[in-house]
């Protein structure tokens, strides 16, 4: 299964953009990815068509199962 952390902020535009973080530990927390988005806001190190992130807006872990098939 893969985890993926999703980060959402919304822009100086108004608009929301969504930052991806592949491979998230199983023991992240809400707190742990509130803390990470303080720190992206605080340095400013990500920006968007819409200009700079602003405000943070919210958070998950979305978890994919991937089941193979065999072709015949």
């Amino acid at each position: 299964m893969a985890r993926v952390l999703e980060m959402r902020f919304n822009n100086a535009a108004g608009r929301l953009v969504t930052i991806k973080v592949p491979d998230v530990l199983d023991s992240y927390s809400g707190a742990d990815a509130s803390l990470l988005m303080d720190n992206i806001l605080a340095r400013n190190i990500f920006t968007s068509n819409g200009g700079d992130l602003i405000t943070k807006d919210s958070a998950r872990i979305v978890v994919t199962d991937v089941i193979e098939l065999e072709l015949s």
